[in-house]
């Protein structure tokens, strides 16, 4: 008898999640399952980890080759405790979301979605992050379902090359069916942040922050494009943030360089 593949899941918008509980649901029907969670929403905390505070877990629920626990920590942190301290082997695959709200373009730097999908490709374990191009809590995800089992087999069977996880974004419901997918890169996109500025009852100021996605590029390559066009989009992603184009450049402003080092 061939053992169901091994699946770690985690997630930036808690335990209680709708998207994390079809991201369960489906990895149930592929493999054995370990869920670390966060117990809060622990959105835009993109790979920050928990440093000043003990890190704790529990045991939410069990049953059949299935277990979650929650952590009072963040997403990485979810990751790192799953692979190296509750579960007896490394995973086959770790997938993380499924977030509600899109991952695309820039929103990959802030994503605590991300961040864990991006510790477990750090530790060299093939990694997927599910988004949905939805912030509702109460947001459809029936129309993902297929997606996500055949990106996560596809992974599982054919691997991904080291230092590469996927970062996989679906469009929001709607009655028209998903087109396909879209494998592409990052758009150029922003957020133009502003502060709505208040004041407490001691007369103190404090600010909450909100602003407008910008879209910079829409070209057909990009996931921005595939989202507004109905499709899935996937975007091979990697850690390694060096700019490999500027070496040769940046590297010229110092070749005549000598500094008399004392």
């Amino acid at each position: 008898m061939i053992e169901k593949p091994l699946i770690l899941i985690a997630n930036d918008d808690g335990y209680q999640a709708k998207g994390l509980r079809k991201l369960v649901e489906l990895m149930r029907s592929i493999g054995r399952v370990v869920v670390v969670t966060t117990e809060q929403p622990m959105s835009a905390q993109s790979h920050s980890i928990t440093t000043n505070i003990p890190l704790r877990y529990r045991l939410h629920e069990k049953s059949n080759d299935y277990m979650m626990y929650i952590c009072n920590g963040r997403p990485a942190d979810c990751i790192k405790l799953g692979y190296q301290q509750i579960m007896e082997q490394l995973p086959d695959l770790v997938v993380s979301g499924i977030n509600h709200g899109s991952n695309a373009s820039v929103n990959v730097v802030y994503s605590g979605t991300m961040g864990a999908v991006i510790e477990a490709c750090m530790a060299n374990i093939p990694a997927v992050g599910f988004s949905l191009d939805c912030y509702d809590s109460d947001a459809i995800f029936d129309h993902v379902d297929d997606y996500v089992i055949d990106i996560s087999d596809k992974v599982l069977t054919k691997g991904l090359p080291p230092g590469v996880c996927l970062n996989v974004n679906f469009p929001k419901f709607s009655d028209d069916a998903i087109k396909g997918v879209k494998v592409c890169r990052q758009a150029k996109a922003r957020w133009a942040e502003s502060f709505d500025k208040r004041k407490d009852p001691m007369g103190r100021d404090y600010f909450w922050v909100t602003g407008i996605f910008i879209e910079d590029e829409c070209e057909e390559d990009t996931d921005i494009y595939a989202l507004n066009n109905n499709y899935v989009s996937v975007v091979p992603s990697h850690y390694d943030w060096t700019s490999y184009s500027a070496l040769k450049t940046v590297n010229g402003w110092f070749e005549n360089n000598n500094f008399d080092i004392k």
